[in-house]
């Protein structure tokens, strides 16, 4: 597989150990294995992309390693089914606002918009994001806004003092070779290895330290926010697609693990979702003269079951009910200062 064009990619970006380590951890439909060539499709650097922020939560959440580590040992691939991650509505400095400081990303790539999902109770909307190539073999990306309009005058003035300095990942030449992608489909091998590790980096905290004070502001009205204050646009989880929800979060509940006690149901009762509870994670903040360190909601690992539809093919939707809930798994709060 490290031969392929998305092999030599991943290769090029995180090194031979860590791609042969996600080909035997991810399944790749065998589409997407094609000979390395002189140029990589888009459908390859999306699948390229999405397996390096795989890695990256497993790195972040060690539940969720030691899950995938199981499903090694039993001979069985993760079958990576969406990354979820979090953005604000809201001036954010040199970084777009709000979702397009990621959709600028995925629109070359070859995603497509599928769904809105209001998620009023969290003064947010959700967006689904699926592959027009292999609308069912890429992982799909849950976008997600937060709108600071919607709460009172102080949260969002400490929404402004903590992400209004934000950095853009992306210089003028990695935007150059998104707007080739989105034209050509496709780019020349080195243009898309001197892309890969910008895209990669997209998916990160772009501002820099802020207060602890900020941090309880947002707290107090809002625990997405204050993850996103910590964590920035980072994976809020990843998700494993399963055959058998209810059997896979038996085992692990016997295995002493911290998931969710409940599944949630969609409404159309054809997808099923349950979640590990979020890595607790060290950040710093300023406080007075001094930076402190603080235990806070991280990322987290996701189980989902999709039937298929009536008409044929998986159900690829998501559930406003089943995302409020599942939202839920980083609202745990920090200690305080």
């Amino acid at each position: 597989m490290l031969e392929t064009g998305l092999g030599r990619l991943l290769v090029a970006t995180l090194g031979d150990a860590a791609a042969k380590e996600l080909f035997a951890q991810v399944h790749v439909t065998p589409a997407l294995l094609k000979p390395a060539a002189e140029t990589i499709s888009r459908a390859e650097l999306a699948q390229a992309l999405n397996l390096a922020l795989f890695r990256d939560v497993l790195q972040r959440v060690p539940v969720g390693a030691a899950y995938v580590a199981d499903c090694q040992r039993a001979g069985e691939r993760v079958v990576f089914d969406h990354g979820a991650l979090r953005t604000v509505a809201w001036p954010s400095g040199a970084l777009p606002p709000g979702e397009a400081a990621i959709t600028r990303v995925l629109r070359p790539l070859g995603f497509l918009r599928a769904e809105n999902y209001p998620l009023p109770k969290l003064k947010m909307t959700g967006r689904s994001w699926r592959h027009a190539d292999f609308p069912e073999d890429i992982a799909q990306f849950f976008v997600s806004e937060l709108h600071p309009e919607e709460f009172t005058l102080e949260f969002q003035e400490a929404v402004s003092r903590v992400i209004g300095d934000s950095r853009d990942p992306l210089s003028p030449v990695h935007l150059a070779l998104l707007e080739q992608l989105a034209r050509d489909g496709s780019l020349a091998t080195e243009q898309a290895q001197a892309l890969l590790p910008a895209l990669i980096g997209c998916f990160a905290r772009q501002h820099p330290l802020f207060t602890w004070r900020d941090y309880e502001i947002l707290l107090g009205e809002s625990a997405e926010m204050a993850w996103i204050a910590t964590e920035g646009n980072a994976f809020n989880h990843a998700t494993d697609r399963v055959v058998d929800i209810e059997a896979v979060a038996a085992l692990q509940r016997s295995l002493d693990r911290p998931i969710k006690p409940s599944i949630e149901t969609s409404a159309s009762g054809r997808v099923r979702q349950t979640a590990f509870r979020a890595a607790q994670v060290q950040r710093q903040f300023l406080h007075g003269s001094q930076i402190v360190t603080r235990t806070v909601p991280g990322s987290f690992h996701e189980l989902i079951q999709r039937a298929n539809e009536d008409e044929g093919g998986l159900d690829l939707r998501f559930d406003a009910g089943n995302a409020t809930g599942i939202f839920k798994m980083t609202a745990a709060e920090s200690s305080a200062c």
